[in-house]
């Protein structure tokens, strides 16, 4: 089911997310569908083309435009003269963006076949899973033929989109790029953690990949000097409070709800581009051919992955290899249920005395950790450091910007009041507010409206 939730999750952000970035969907209109067609046939691998098929897509687009409405397509900055797609490629894109809200919503069963719906799975317990009568051969047929699908699209489409458009912005390769990453690692192969994680755990600072190091949690703090909460000392999670103030905004003092995540007080990106790094900067084979491979189709050197380009392109490369190693795992599941040697969930209880706890892992979006502490078997204290509050939080009190801060300066804009480029670099970090921030009156369920400046 994680697995599951990277493929369909990343396939959502690089279409639907992020690809309007440097894809220019008007465009498209002006494009020839034969040459689109023979476009499509020498870059991708695609089940469907044509030059029919690309006109009716065209008709379509055009359908929006007429309208005067354009749907999905309606907040973008058409014709800015940071696109460089010529108007084939565009239409290319067009139509495979609307082939993935498709497959996305087909991908999204797999999480409901083992674990009753998508979003906010139903059958993860304290202890283990409760779906083990769930796992039939039908129901894992049924996975298997969505994941087939799903990585068949990825394979064909999804990296071959990738590459074609990153052919057009190689100088993305030395734009958006920050100096520090952390990652948890995830996909447990075995009892002990973290040397089974299939993805590997690990922290690189000042982009010295072979200075990787092994985190350790006990030196991630939380700061608030630049966060709308009480004035206090940097914090371990399990001494974390959470104490909201709130002020007016003020670049110089106080201006955002999240708090600011620090590594021995260091400032670390989280996500796809930092579990890339880690595991190419611990020789995992199947994490260094592909990136090895792709550096060298586009003629880049690996600093370029120190970038926008690069944290878009390991999204896509993470998800090739989260999905080739799912049909082993599905395959371990079959071994394991026709010898009877599976064990779905054990008893656990909470502790009488004092007693903490913490769980590391990463989501598609980055490192995720979550802190407890208990007394008296109950929960006295409970906080989690979730990847967009690592990626978009503020400066600390020694003035060090965040990820996304840093990621921004320097970058290049042409229009001021149509800063393209700045949600370029944004959104290749996929932030999510309200995953770091939740906001709620505990008194009534009001409803507010709040402007954001």
């Amino acid at each position: 089911m994680q697995g599951a939730q990277f493929q369909q999750d990343h396939l959502v952000h690089f279409y639907h997310l992020h690809a309007l970035d440097w894809v220019d969907i008007v465009s498209a209109l002006k494009a020839d569908p034969v040459k689109t067609a023979a476009l499509s046939d020498n870059v991708t691998n695609a089940p469907w083309g044509g030059t029919a098929y690309f006109k009716n897509v065209q008709l379509r687009l055009q359908t929006f435009v007429n309208s005067g409405q354009l749907g999905p397509f309606n907040n973008a900055y058409w014709g800015h003269s940071a696109y460089r797609l010529p108007p084939e490629a565009n239409l290319m894109a067009a139509a495979h963006y609307i082939e993935a809200l498709r497959l996305q919503a087909k991908a999204a069963r797999m999480h409901a076949i083992f674990g009753g719906k998508n979003p906010h799975l139903q059958s993860l317990v304290v202890g283990g899973i409760t779906c083990v009568a769930d796992l039939t051969p039908d129901r894992i047929a049924q996975f298997l033929y969505v994941w087939k699908e799903t990585q068949e699209f990825i394979k064909d489409v999804y990296i071959p989109d990738l590459l074609a458009v990153a052919a057009f912005y190689k100088d993305w390769g030395g734009i958006g790029g920050t100096s520090n990453f952390l990652a948890w690692g995830d996909f447990p192969m075995g009892e002990k953690e973290p040397d089974s994680l299939f993805l590997p755990r690990g922290v690189i600072m000042e982009r010295d990949l072979k200075g990787i190091k092994m985190p350790d949690q006990m030196k991630v703090t939380e700061h608030v000097a630049r966060s709308w909460y009480e004035a206090g000392s940097p914090k371990h999670p399990w001494e974390g409070e959470t104490k909201p103030q709130h002020g007016d905004y003020k670049p110089e003092g106080k201006y955002s709800w999240f708090k600011s995540p620090r590594y021995e007080r260091e400032p670390c990106e989280v996500g796809p581009l930092a579990r890339v790094l880690v595991a190419y900067a611990r020789d995992k084979k199947e994490v260094k051919t592909l990136v090895d491979d792709t550096l060298k189709k586009l003629g880049v050197p690996v600093e370029a992955l120190f970038s926008t380009l690069g944290r878009t392109a390991a999204r896509g490369l993470e998800t090739v290899v989260i999905g080739d190693a799912m049909e082993d795992w599905i395959m371990d599941l079959v071994a394991r249920i026709k010898g009877g040697d599976i064990k779905t969930y054990q008893h656990w209880d909470m502790p009488q005395g004092a007693a903490l706890g913490f769980g590391l892992n990463d989501v598609p979006r980055g490192a995720l950790g979550h802190w407890i502490k208990i007394k008296d078997k109950k929960i006295e204290n409970y906080q989690l450091v979730v990847p967009s509050t690592w990626n978009l939080c503020p400066r600390d009190e020694n003035g060090k910007m965040g990820p996304v801060e840093e990621a921004l300066i320097g970058t290049p804009v042409a229009d001021p009041k149509q800063p393209l480029e700045i949600l370029r670099t944004v959104h290749s970090f996929d932030p999510c507010i309200a995953c770091g921030v939740h906001v709620i009156d505990p008194d009534s369920n009001q409803v507010y409206k709040v402007k954001a400046l």
